[in-house]
């Protein structure tokens, strides 16, 4: 991919709220990133205060913007907000509470001016899961995924992950001609904008590890069971058609759902799914059960 592109190259854009200590750490691996062959003002940083208790404070740096909403609109509206104001051709996000490796910008320009994929292409990279002990305790590379698939109701191999949405790197035009994120979401904000990229943007896989998931005991929203429930409902009535176009993608999502609120004690909620997921397709329902019912019974879990 050649294009003649303006500066900044990339803008990173930083949503927070109320997390003084764990910004301050994002900002900084932010603030590391550099691409190869071009200066230092080929990469810019919003950050956009999601109106915090207390208006976030940073020390001052040339290449740093913060900006603070009158009000708390939560995580999607933020970043469109950064989105909105960002200077680079290309723009990132990281969460408040995570760390960019000090390749990611590189890793990411690199693969998007090489790539062959039908254009407009996004680029994403690999996570590693990171425990509060700094240990990693797993790790995900995305697939590729050319313009016109349907992400996570996509067949992938065992050893991909469509978990890795954090680290998308896209043309600023390219998301806000799809209307950035929706902001009637609370949870599930990604998925419900991959769903819609995906149709009309490539997603290249980069499988290069870029990007630290920081486990901590503070609060995510991903947490919150209520709001987990009600956009997962939003999300499967929003792209329903979608959905149950491919049933057995359908059912396996359905599943996942029900193992997390298994895992958050909704047992209701678990049971429903579980039910719903076996009438979607029963086939695929079942395989899962038994690899589940499997891997307890395993060894190495005993």
């Amino acid at each position: 991919m050649t294009e003649s592109i303006q500066y900044p190259l990339l803008t990173i854009i930083i949503p927070t709220y109320n997390r003084p200590k764990l910004l301050k750490r994002a900002v900084e691996s932010a603030l590391l990133q550099a691409i190869e062959g071009e200066s230092e003002d080929a990469i810019d940083i919003v950050v956009v205060d999601d109106c915090s208790p207390h208006p976030v404070a940073l020390p001052a740096h040339p290449r740093l913007k913060i900006v603070r909403l009158s009000e708390n609109k939560g995580g999607a509206a933020a970043r469109n907000e950064g989105a909105r104001i960002a200077a680079g051709h290309y723009i990132s996000y990281l969460d408040d509470d995570d760390l960019l490796l000090s390749n990611m910008a590189n890793t990411a320009i690199k693969a998007l001016r090489e790539t062959t994929l039908p254009a407009p292409v996004a680029a994403w990279t690999g996570i590693n899961v990171v425990n509060s002990s700094g240990e990693v305790t797993s790790t995900r590379l995305p697939p590729t995924l050319p313009k016109g698939s349907h992400f996570a109701l996509e067949d992938i191999g065992p050893e991909k992950s469509f978990l890795c949405k954090q680290t998308l790197v896209i043309e600023k035009d390219v998301l806000q001609g799809i209307g950035g994120f929706d902001e009637s979401f609370q949870s599930r904000v990604h998925s419900e904008l991959f769903l819609r990229l995906n149709l009309v943007c490539s997603l290249l896989s980069v499988p290069v590890v870029t990007y630290q998931l920081m486990a901590h005991e503070g609060p995510r929203v991903s947490r919150n069971p209520e709001l987990r429930q009600i956009s997962f409902e939003r999300l499967v009535n929003k792209h329903r058609s979608l959905f149950e176009a491919h049933p057995k993608q359908f059912a396996q999502f359905v599943y996942r759902h029900a193992q997390v609120c298994s895992q958050r004690m909704q047992r209701k909620a678990a049971v429903q799914a579980l039910i719903w997921a076996f009438r979607i397709h029963p086939l695929q329902s079942a395989i899962l059960v038994s690899k589940d019912v499997a891997y307890r019974l395993s060894p190495k879990q005993s």
